[in-house]
């Protein structure tokens, strides 16, 4: 493992049912796990209504609180491809974007009250430039046989910008994750490794 030089700060984001907090508790683990003080702080929303939900998890040899302040976030990892934008002033100009190519409509774009914004991919690629992982997430689930995997994917492109070797994660996924249920978590998150280079 290479030792962080200072608090590590990843945004996680989507909404309610895509596993967010799974993906928060596993980095926690990682980090714990390598000894470092690791704090997390959760906003759970209408989660049930597939409102939105978001995680903090920060990291390093001393962090004195759980929740990232604007500008600060070293990684934003969004389940929903609107939500980087809502959350886009929480970044800096190093900030990564792992985002999952998939729209879901809240309630209020649902019912026409507010209107899905037009051009998504092409504003996030103006935020954050080459720094930006766009993947349909949900359709590489999908060919995998098992579309709750989402999260594991995008937490395997997570890994490739964390100080963490592999096994680590891979010990992390044996202590949380189901036995009948990691193997294909396995799979998913070496999948979401291969599309980092």
């Amino acid at each position: 493992m290479t030792e962080p030089t200072k608090n590590t700060s990843v945004l996680i984001t989507g909404v309610g049912g895509q596993g967010i907090l799974l993906a928060g508790e596993l980095l926690l683990r990682v980090a714990a796990n390598a000894g470092l003080d690791v704090k997390k702080s959760e906003i759970h929303g209408m989660a049930q209504r597939g409102g939105a939900v978001n995680a903090h998890v920060r990291f390093g040899e001393r962090v004195y609180s759980p929740v990232i302040e604007q500008g600060t976030a070293d990684v934003i990892l969004s389940f929903e491809v609107v939500e980087p934008l809502r959350w886009a002033h929480m970044a800096h100009e190093k900030t990564v974007c792992l985002v999952n190519d998939q729209r879901i409509q809240s309630l209020t774009t649902a019912t026409g009250m507010q209107t899905y914004p037009a051009n998504v991919a092409e504003e996030l690629s103006r935020l954050f430039g080459d720094r930006l992982h766009l993947v349909d997430a949900k359709k590489h689930a999908e060919d995998l046989g098992n579309v709750r995997t989402v999260n594991v994917i995008l937490l395997g492109m997570l890994s490739k910008f964390m100080p963490f070797e592999e096994a680590a994660w891979q010990k992390a996924m044996e202590q949380r994750i189901p036995a009948k249920l990691l193997e294909i978590n396995q799979k998913a998150f070496a999948l979401g490794r291969s599309m980092v280079a």
